[in-house]
């Protein structure tokens, strides 16, 4: 397909594509973990299919920006969804759309967009989205590989370089799914929060505007929330940082001045205990 190609015709339909998604973002974290994910989307040979991960972790570990970097170091183009607790089976699919009049055209999801032009994607959040849901992409996850659309009656068969995964937050499950959905989504990776000098790196590389000094003293705030088992995770740093330096920028002083202020602010009073 074309680059410029945002739609296709299959048997008679024209589906509208998604576009894909370009973030200025890069996996900081460990190296391993990024291997794992690139060895599950591997094929060691013709007869072979790749593996549809889940990427389970606490929030604000990054689950989202290792999947997105795999797909980068594949060189494929990468499409989200965001799933959540009323996602339907034709969300993830085919959405009819009025256009016009009395005309309707068939958009294609980002997930859809990707079974057809051989993309990534990335399922965010999918232990929010329900059985039924999930019940709609068993056999795109299984050795038959391709999706049905009620909506048009259509059959499409993924692109051979098609690949998936989704992430799950520890804390936030909604639904428990059953054996054959978890048996597709496979294999697990495990995203813990990272060690002092991986959040070290991940906030040099997000906040090049940010001195050292106050760095290292969200990392000890950071460190000693993971160590007693609290929520906040290096988001929720890089969040505070940035807020700090807004607030010295207003009040034209330090944002070391405003650091504790805006870890408060951002993580909440519990985070004083910490900090």
């Amino acid at each position: 397909m074309p680059e410029t190609q945002r739609s296709i015709v299959i048997d008679g339909i024209r589906l509208e594509l998604a576009l894909p998604v370009e973030l200025d973002t890069r996996w900081t974290g460990r190296d391993d973990l990024l291997r794992q994910v690139e060895a599950a989307w591997m094929v060691v040979e013709p007869s072979d299919l790749p593996l549809s991960p889940r990427i389970v972790g606490p929030p604000g570990t990054g689950k989202t920006t290792l999947a997105y970097s795999a797909a980068v170091r594949r060189g494929q183009e990468a499409y989200f969804f965001q799933a959540t607790m009323d996602t339907r089976p034709e969300d993830l699919i085919v959405q009819p759309v009025l256009s016009g009049a009395s005309e309707i055209k068939y958009v294609a999801s980002s997930l859809l967009t990707a079974v057809i032009r051989g993309g990534a994607c990335i399922l965010d959040e999918g232990n929010r989205m329900s059985e039924k849901a999930w019940a709609s992409l068993a056999p795109l996850l299984d050795q038959r590989r391709y999706v049905e659309s009620v909506v048009t009656g259509l059959r499409i068969h993924a692109h051979p370089d098609f690949r998936f995964c989704t992430t799950m937050n520890t804390d936030a499950s909604t639904f428990d799914l059953p054996e054959y959905i978890h048996s597709r989504l496979q294999p697990q990776i495990h995203v813990d929060f990272p060690d002092a000098d991986e959040e070290m790196a991940i906030l040099a590389s997000q906040l090049p505007f940010v001195n050292e000094k106050a760095m290292r003293t969200v990392v000890e705030f950071l460190q000693k929330a993971h160590r007693a088992g609290a929520p906040w995770s290096v988001r929720d740093g890089i969040q505070a940082l940035r807020y700090a330096a807004k607030l010295g920028k207003l009040e034209q002083s330090g944002l070391e001045h405003f650091l504790n202020h805006a870890i408060v602010h951002v993580c909440g009073e519990d985070a004083a205990e910490w900090i």
